[in-house]
Order: structure tokens, then sequence, then C-alpha cells
């Protein structure tokens, strides 16, 4: 992998899902960014994909950083294992947060909550606020109805067409990670991401 990028902010459930092959990509994941020396930035929870990707990341000496508001403390079971914790007071404080300590965002399965992230993050890139890597884990063709969604936003005209470019899609942790690393190279060399 030619690029190196310090940190990735993973959105991810707070549940699991039914299917485990959910679970395995978040634990691939995990490890794969603790080998890489790329540290894991995530909500802090220890239930569901975030626990599993934390879990993960730090048996294979990973660095985590866990952002969660005091409202989920309990909710979501802060991590009590994590390199770092940070406690705010809102989701936006975590967002933010989040955000500023990351080089790339990538999103694997999850609910309302996963969207928002990525919707937010995703907004920020197209309005210039950021210029890092998206990329979107589509374990077992989860986000198919959500790319869908998206195209159809474009082809109706309510979104530019260029922007489509901002969302790096895999199947695969390691092919994802790639692409990651790709998109921060463009960001080096100061080549638009959304020509």
């Amino acid at each position: 992998m030619p690029v190196k990028i310090q940190s990735v902010s993973v959105f991810c459930g707070s549940r699991s899902g039914i299917n485990p092959i959910f679970a395995s990509a978040a634990s691939h994941l995990g490890s794969l960014l603790a080998k890489e020396k790329i540290k894991l930035i995530y909500g802090a929870g220890n239930i569901g994909l975030m626990g599993v990707i934390a879990d993960a990341c730090l048996a294979a000496n990973g660095h985590v950083i866990g952002v969660i508001p005091t409202k989920l403390v309990e909710k979501e079971i802060a991590h009590k294992g994590l390199s770092e914790l940070f406690v705010v007071d809102s989701m936006h404080e975590r967002k933010a947060l989040m955000a500023s300590k990351s080089e790339a965002f990538i999103a694997l399965p999850g609910g309302f909550g996963t969207c928002d992230e990525l919707f937010e993050i995703l907004t920020w890139a197209q309005l210039g606020i950021h210029h890092n890597p998206i990329g979107i884990l589509n374990t077992a063709g989860f986000f198919d109805p959500l790319l869908a969604w998206i195209d159809q936003m474009i082809e109706q005209g309510f979104v530019k067409p260029k922007f489509r470019q901002l969302l790096l899609v895999a199947t695969k942790p390691d092919e994802l990670l790639e692409l990651i690393l790709q998109g921060a190279k463009l960001r080096e060399l100061d080549i638009d991401l959304a020509p």
C-alpha cells in the first residue's frame, strides 16, 4: 500500500445485524487497520459492529480512539479498553471531533446513526469542507439500495454527477483500504476527487 494515512473514522452499527458476515468483515477491517498502523476512530461502543471492529483492532495491537456523547455512555456501553476515550456533550460534538482527527472515513453496515454520520461527512466533502476519502464497505450488498438511491438523486437532478465519485465502494476490507489510500494519494497530489 503506497500511501500512508494515519487515521480512519469508521461509522457502523451498535448492533451486529442478522448476517454473521457483517461482523466478520468488521473484524477483518479492524485487524487490517492495526496491521497497517492506521488509528481507528469510532463511536466508542463495545456492542454491535462497533465493539467487533474495536476488539479486532485492539487484539492486533492497534490504536483505537473512541468518541461518545455522555447520554450514550450507558446505552451504547462505552468500551473500557480503548487506547483513548473522549466523552463529549452531543452527537454534533462527536461527529466534529471524529472528523477533526481523521484522514479518511469508512461506513460499515448500520442504522440511522451510521447513515447520519456518512451523509454528514459526504455533504462536507461536497461543500469542500474536507477533501478526505470516503469509503463504503458494501458487505453482502448491504448498501446496494442506498447506492441506487444516490444514483436516483443524480438521475433526477438533485446531485451533480461528479459528486458520485466522492464515494469509494468495495465489498472486501483490503480492497476498500486500497481505494482509500489511492484517494489519499490524489489528495496529496492536489487532484480534485470530484472533477
